[in-house]
């Protein structure tokens, strides 16, 4: 048969080839051990059929999360995901961004927005040299809601916490964030100063630290050590850095709720089953990751889908408080 016909078989062409030719080809090519080259495919057509997620730590249960989704999305979607991981680190965003460009992958998901970052012009020229190149780049978080980015209102969902909890009679609170300039960690301390103080609370102190349980866990301590009065409400701006604040309070002789209340925020699985059970904002991450995978393979993405709801979650951490 002709190199055509084998060729259609053999990279997956939509033209129609006859079912008799297809399983010729495909035993051919099952005997002599032939898999196409994806590099060769790649050139040929200035894209190849793989999609790269971007995120600051493979192993934050958030990240996985939102990896399962985009997972979910690249099956039904028949492309291939690969994940890079940027450590939370500009430069290395950059430079991966970079990397990725010379293999040539359908889309890029970034899944850690920033404000406002020395390395920002740099990672916007790696991205429109991405675009040039007919590639498209979907950027999570942030409240822009476009074709191409997954909206999520971090300061509305930390604002309905903040407000929840200061009517649940606590006055002072100590919020426990990463490094200023990530969007999502700002977002979520300002939305949360906002809520709280309009319920008559205060936010006596913001302590920088990062996003993983470790980081919760030396930021507690350290408070601790200064001195944390009981009554205290801790707002962490992930639920990972809440599980090393609850730990940190436990490991000091102190009580997580009745003396010292602790919140999160993305409602990660393990949030429901440790005890007490930790009062967050779910997230849904999984759909996020999924709506971020289709608005990378779909020609005309709907801008106008509705946006993603960001819900309260009042557990065991934060009893009621006379």
């Amino acid at each position: 048969m002709s190199l055509a016909t084998a060729s259609r078989v053999l990279n997956g062409s939509t033209r129609k080839v006859a079912e008799s030719y297809r399983e010729r080809v495909e035993a051919a090519a099952e005997k002599l051990g032939y898999t196409p080259n994806l590099s060769a495919q790649a050139t040929a057509r200035g894209t190849s059929a793989m999609v790269a997620l971007l995120v600051p730590d493979i192993a934050d249960p958030a990240s996985a999360l939102l990896a399962s989704g985009v997972a979910r999305g690249a099956e039904e979607a028949g492309v291939v995901l690969t994940i890079a991981v940027t450590e939370h680190d500009p430069e290395r965003e950059v430079r991966l961004v970079h990397a990725l460009r010379g293999h040539r992958p359908r889309g890029l998901i970034l899944a850690e927005a920033r404000s406002g970052a020395p390395q920002g012009a740099d990672l916007e020229r790696e991205l429109q040299a991405f675009a040039d190149m007919n590639g498209r780049a979907v950027t999570v978080g942030g409240e822009e809601k476009t074709a191409r980015s997954i909206a999520l209102d971090d300061r509305a969902g930390a604002r309905a916490l903040g407000a929840e909890l200061a009517g649940r009679g606590y006055r002072e609170a100590v919020v426990v964030a990463a490094p200023a300039g990530l969007r999502a960690s700002d977002a979520r301390v300002e939305g949360f100063a906002e809520g709280f103080q309009s319920g008559g609370g205060e936010v006596r102190e913001i302590r920088r630290s990062g996003f993983a349980r470790d980081d919760g866990y030396a930021a507690a301590r350290d408070l601790l050590a200064d001195g944390l009065d009981a009554g205290t409400l801790v707002f962490a701006v992930s639920d990972a850095v809440a599980f090393g604040v609850m730990a940190a309070v436990q490991d000091a002789g102190r009580e997580v709720g009745a003396d010292i209340a602790v919140a999160g925020f993305d409602d990660i699985p393990a949030a429901r089953d440790i005890r007490p059970g930790l009062t967050t904002v779910r997230v849904p991450l999984e759909e996020v990751g999924y709506r971020a995978l289709r608005a990378v393979v779909e020609t005309d993405p709907d801008a106008s889908t509705p946006g993603l709801t960001l819900e309260v979650l009042v557990r065991e951490s934060t009893p009621p408080r006379r």
